[in-house]
């Protein structure tokens, strides 16, 4: 069965994209990005460069979101950590987040069961937008502001 509206200017065909008005007067469409939802992809697109959003997929608090806006968060389960994580598979002291050169950082901090990338134990790597970030029975998404620098608009090359 073929759909009557595909590829007609102004209905809606099997491939359509969601686009958002950001309030920062950073570009007006922002596409949605696969796996969050219109109200995730707006607060992601939203976020002040050198920023970044971790929002929780499997947990007892699916959907919190940690805001990682200072050059070192932690998480664990003291209540101290920065990311308060309530499981005995978290270590007090677990993991911690880290900005260096406008990215961020997830290194372990000698935690017992580990801290995990995409399934995939890790001591430290750098996060890219999407990447699973497992600690203890915890899985959060990583997603990084898509704003630019401020002063490189209209320059060329990555932000």
């Amino acid at each position: 069965m073929t759909d009557p509206g595909a590829g007609t200017p102004g209905t809606f065909g099997p491939d359509t994209t969601a686009t958002f008005r950001r309030a920062d007067g950073g570009p007006d469409d922002v596409a949605a990005t696969p796996g969050l939802t219109s109200e995730e992809s707006s607060t992601v697109a939203a976020l002040p460069w050198g920023s970044a959003l971790l929002i929780m997929r499997r947990g007892t608090s699916t959907g919190e979101r940690f805001l990682l806006d200072a050059d070192r968060v932690t998480a664990g389960r003291s209540v101290h950590a920065d990311i308060f994580l309530d499981d005995v598979t978290v270590s007090r002291k677990h993991a911690e987040f880290v900005r260096e050169d406008g990215q961020f950082l997830v290194r372990d901090i000698g935690s017992l069961n580990g801290t995990y990338v995409n399934r995939n134990r890790i001591d430290q790597i750098a996060l890219a937008t999407n990447d699973e970030v497992q600690i203890g029975k915890f899985r959060l998404s990583f997603h990084a502001s898509p704003a630019r620098r401020p002063g490189t608009e209209g320059q060329a090359g990555p932000a």
